[in-house]
């Protein structure tokens, strides 16, 4: 099937959408103007990536093919079977893309004299290390496999790197083994300088110069090692026992993906055919798996924590997160609210105002209640430490924390027993729905009176993305607004009643209506002619068919629509009739994109919003997710305008557009690497 065939029904189906958005990552490692030992952690990036579409998106798929269902609406007009097949087609051809770009790296490297080397390539001086490191490092954890015609393979675990060895036995018969790649171990291993060259072998290639020290009980003629790696159905299957608690039930469904059903298998293509087919028949590997032929090593994810050997030239130059001018981490927040709104924009800004404002609620006698919602949180997290730090000090504290927060459970399960541990009152969701919005609550006496603060963000209250994710988490004392953030904590004590919100917009039941209403105004103004209607959107992923209807609608109507999506997007910008008012751009780099804004022109007055929701089906209807909006002039003011520089940008924009080739934005402006100009912008407004 063409790349134009997988358009159909007015749509981009979403998977070929998001494996659009995992190309785009492959281009910045392919980039020759990325520093080298970033484009390797691109090439990590990438396979990460990948990993998860597998675990979600492709089980998603093969499980409709199971259940017999054809889905073609919701698959955007293509059969589910088929799409399995083009989704494998066009791993493959990116999987063998993305070697290329490995091997040119590589090069690059040597010319640094950065030698990434193989086990046959280990000099005489270097067999003493590699042979002690083996027995010292490696050797100890090492799991090995020993397999025959009687004993079924053991469940392999999910994206674990397994070396699979062929032994030809003097008797001219064959053993078959498995050696797991150990996750414990770093998967690179930098050998002793010489002559002023660095070199680096990896576990896997280390394993294979010591298979002798390994299997050197069987008497066997030759021995050979091929990588393989299985990927497993990442979903969450709960059972029904009424007796478990919610914690117990979602530690047991994580249990339970360790053995998932198999839904990609990846192998060295070099590999024996016997071998190959022996792996297969044993595992049950069928024809609804992505079965791919790859090259000598995978889970090139490990390919994020390439070693940086001091190299800073290599790598992106490290940024100091800049002060909120206005707002001291010194003095008392609170104080500060009371005058204005705000805005924190992270990475770009520190987010040790987020940890500042609740070690002060912490310590603030007149503190009562703090309430927050929490989805993904550090794997140190001082945001939970200043919540117990509250609860000790006889705050009342509540944290609705998602535990369903893929792959994060057991993150969320071992902070939430800790909590609750220290007197936290903890709520898990609301059933049915995951708790997705980003948001804090304050309640302070001031005067006999209960006054609010509190914060709403884009982004999860979580200290490691924030260095390299982009968020907006706007600080307010608006009782207007953060009345509507109390209300929302009141819908998960009684889910049953149905809040009225007048200000913020909450999915699942005011988000589709209230960005409708917002749409059709700016189509009634271009309609009327008082002023050109203008919609402007920034959001990771657009998949909602509904939404990209209505944006359908507002483009024919005249309505200028921008937007930068960063990764699945389903509508098809620039086609006469339907979407030649729209225009999408996707920007990756340095940081991932991250934040949600809703610009809504309103004939020159424009309506701002932040979001913790991308206008996905999942998050207009199956999330509890929260939509704020802007009324500080300044904070609004603001996101406008590094608004315009994303908008700008001509070095790291690609073009989204029916033919889907991530072209890049190339114009002959002035040239704005848009998160580069953003830095600079807040640079320049601290000196204003």
């Amino acid at each position: 099937m063409t790349k134009t065939e997988t358009i159909t029904n007015s749509y981009v189906n979403r998977e070929i959408s998001w494996l659009q958005f995992n190309a785009r990552v492959l281009q910045e490692a392919s980039d020759e103007t990325v520093p080298l030992i970033e484009r390797f952690r691109f090439l990590g990036i990438f396979s990460n990536n990948l990993d998860e579409f597998f675990k979600v998106r492709y089980a998603t798929v093969k499980r409709i093919v199971e259940a017999g269902k054809g889905a073609k609406n919701e698959l955007g007009g293509i059969k589910a079977k088929e799409l399995l097949e083009i989704i494998t087609q066009i791993v493959i051809k990116q999987q063998s893309e993305s070697l290329k770009i490995l091997n040119n790296i590589q090069l690059k490297l040597e010319s640094e004299n950065i030698y990434v080397i193989q086990e046959n390539d280990i000099s005489e001086n270097q067999h003493d290390f590699v042979k002690n490191h083996f027995l010292r490092k490696v050797s100890p954890g090492l799991v090995t496999i020993i397999l025959n015609d009687e004993v079924n393979i053991p469940n392999l675990k999910d994206s674990a790197a397994y070396l699979a060895v062929k032994m030809l036995m003097k008797d001219n018969t064959k053993q078959f083994a498995l050696i797991e790649i150990p996750k414990s171990i770093d998967r690179f291993v930098v050998l002793p300088k010489q002559d002023g060259k660095n070199y680096i072998i990896m576990i896997d290639d280390l394993l294979r110069y010591c298979l002798s020290d390994i299997f050197n009980i069987f008497d066997y003629e030759t021995i050979s090692a091929h990588m393989i790696k299985i990927t497993r159905d990442g979903e969450l299957d709960f059972d029904s026992d009424l007796s478990k608690s919610f914690i117990d039930k979602i530690s047991d469904s994580v249990k339970h993906r360790e053995i998932g059903e198999p839904v990609r298998f990846v192998y060295d293509k070099t590999i024996d055919e016997d071998t190959l087919r022996y792996l297969m028949n044993k595992m049950g590997i069928d024809d609804t798996d992505s079965i791919i032929p790859g090259g000598r090593y995978h889970n090139r994810r490990d390919y994020m924590g390439f070693p940086s050997l001091g190299r800073t030239d290599l790598m992106y130059s490290k940024i100091d997160a800049l002060p909120i001018k206005g707002l001291s981490l010194q003095e008392s927040i609170f104080k500060a609210l009371t005058k204005k709104d705000y805005l924190l924009h992270t990475p770009y800004q520190t987010f040790s105002y987020v940890v500042k404002f609740l070690r002060e609620a912490a310590l603030d006698p007149k503190v009562k209640t703090i309430k927050i919602t929490i989805y993904r949180l550090a794997e140190i997290s001082h945001v939970a430490s200043s919540l117990i730090n509250a609860a000790i000090n006889g705050k009342q504290v509540t944290v609705a924390i998602e535990l369903r927060a893929r792959f994060d459970e057991q993150a969320n399960i071992q902070y939430a027993e800790q909590m609750k541990g220290e007197g936290v009152n903890l709520i898990f969701g609301v059933a049915g729905l995951k708790v997705h919005s980003k948001m804090c609550v304050i309640e302070r006496e001031e005067s006999k009176r209960i006054k609010r603060y509190g914060f709403i963000s884009t982004g999860n209250f979580n200290e490691s993305t924030a260095k390299i994710y982009t968020d907006y988490t706007l600080f307010t004392a608006s009782q207007k607004i953060l009345k509507d953030v109390s209300r929302i904590f009141d819908f998960f004590h009684t889910n049953y009643r149905i809040q009225r919100y007048k200000h913020l917009i909450v999915s699942p039941h005011y988000t589709q209506k209230s960005f409708f209403k917002l749409i059709d105004k700016e189509i009634e103004i271009a309609k009327k002619g008082e002023g050109k209607g203008l919609i402007r959107l920034k959001m990771n992923s657009l998949s909602s068919y509904t939404m990209v209807d209505k944006l359908y609608e507002a483009s024919r109507a005249g309505v200028k629509i921008q937007m930068v999506v960063r990764g699945i997007c389903c509508l098809i910008p620039g086609i006469p009739g339907m979407s030649e008012n729209i225009e999408v751009i996707s920007v990756i780099d340095k940081f991932l994109e991250h934040s949600r804004v809703y610009i809504f022109g309103n004939n020159g007055d424009p309506k701002v919003y932040i979001a913790s929701a991308d206008w996905m089906t999942r998050n207009i209807e199956n999330r509890v997710e929260v939509t704020c909006p802007i009324y500080d002039e300044d904070v609004k003011n603001e996101i406008i305008e590094t608004f315009d520089i994303g908008w700008n940008d001509n070095v790291k924009a690609r073009l989204i557009n029916q033919e889907n080739e991530n072209d890049y934005r190339q114009n002959n402006n002035e040239k704005v690497r848009s998160q580069f100009a953003i830095y600079d912008y807040y640079v320049n407004k601290l000196k204003d």
